[in-house]
C-alpha cells in the first residue's frame, strides 16, 4: 500500500463528530501523522503573512502544550525549521544546548525527550512545519525520514485542497485557520496591541514582556494573554520595573 493510501486510511480513523468541522482538519491531520509515523505526538504550525507563528492543531494536549512552550520561550526546533527551511533533529542534549529556555519547559513539564521538526512547503496561508515528538530519544533514529517528509507533503496537500474547494477571503483565510488553537493565539496579538498602547512600548517589546511574565510564572504566553484580555490581571502588572 502506498504512503498516500496509508495516510488516507489513518486520516479516516479520525472522523469522529467532535472533529467533523473544517476548522478541525489540522487536528485530524496531526493525529493521522502521529499514527502513521509511530511517534508520540505531532503538531502543525505556520507563519502567516505578518510573520506571526500560528498553531493549527495537534494530535493530543501534550503536543499542543509543547508548541505553546516553544512560543513562550521564543525558540525551538519548529521555529528553526520554519526559519531555515531545513529539517531539525534534536534529542535531549541538542535541546538543552540549542534552545535552553524551551528545553527547560519541555523537559520539565512533558514526557517528550526529542523533537523532529520538518518544514512544510508554503501553502495558501504561509510556510509551516510539522513537529514530531518522542518520549524515547532512541526512537528518532528509527524514524523513516523519507516517509516523514512524504507525510509532510500529504499534510500540505490536504490543507491546500481544503482551501481550494472552499470559499474564503485573504483577510480571513481558510476555515482551518479558525480552530481553537489559532483563535487562542490570535488573543495573544490582541493582548500585545493593548500592552503596546497601555505601556507605550512597541509590539516586539510587548510580546517580550508577555513571554517574560509567562516564563517566570510557569505559564504559557497564551494563558497570560487570556488573563489580561478577560480582566483577571491588569496590563500594569507587566510594566517593567524602573
Amino acid at each position: 500500500m502506498t504512503i498516500a493510501r496509508r495516510f488516507e486510511a489513518a486520516l479516516a480513523q479520525h472522523h469522529d463528530p467532535a472533529l467533523a468541522g473544517p476548522e478541525a482538519l489540522p487536528q485530524r491531520l496531526s493525529r493521522a501523522s502521529a499514527d502513521l509515523l509511530g511517534v508520540d505526538g505531532a503538531g502543525l504550525t505556520l507563519v502567516d503573512g505578518s510573520g506571526r507563528r500560528v498553531p493549527l492543531g495537534a494530535s493530543d494536549p501534550e503536543a499542543a502544550g509543547a508548541e505553546r512552550m516553544q512560543f513562550t520561550a521564543g525558540e525551538g526546533p519548529c521555529a528553526t525549521a520554519e526559519a531555515t527551511g531545513q529539517p531539525v533533529f534534536a534529542v535531549e542534549e541538542d535541546l538543552r544546548r540549542r534552545w535552553p529556555l524551551f528545553a527547560d519547559l519541555l523537559l520539565g513539564s512533558t514526557p517528550f525527550r526529542a523533537v523532529v521538526a520538518l518544514p512544510l512547503r508554503p501553502g495558501p496561508a504561509g510556510p509551516g512545519a510539522l513537529d514530531l515528538f518522542f518520549t524515547q530519544p532512541a526512537d528518532v533514529a528509527a524514524l523513516d525520514v523519507f516517509e516523514a517528509v512524504a507525510v509532510g507533503e500529504l499534510v500540505t496537500s490536504a490543507l491546500s485542497d481544503a482551501a481550494l474547494w472552499s470559499t474564503w477571503t485573504p483577510a480571513a483565510g481558510p476555515d482551518w485557520l479558525h480552530g481553537p488553537a489559532p483563535r487562542q493565539r490570535a488573543a495573544v496579538w490582541e493582548a500585545v496591541g493593548e500592552l503596546s498602547v497601555a505601556l507605550d512600548v512597541d509590539p516586539a517589546e510587548g510580546l517580550a514582556l508577555l513571554r517574560t511574565d509567562a516564563y517566570t510564572s510557569g505559564r504559557s504566553v497564551d494563558a497570560v494573554a487570556a488573563d489580561l484580555l478577560d480582566g483577571r490581571r491588569s496590563l500594569e502588572d507587566l510594566r517593567p520595573a524602573d
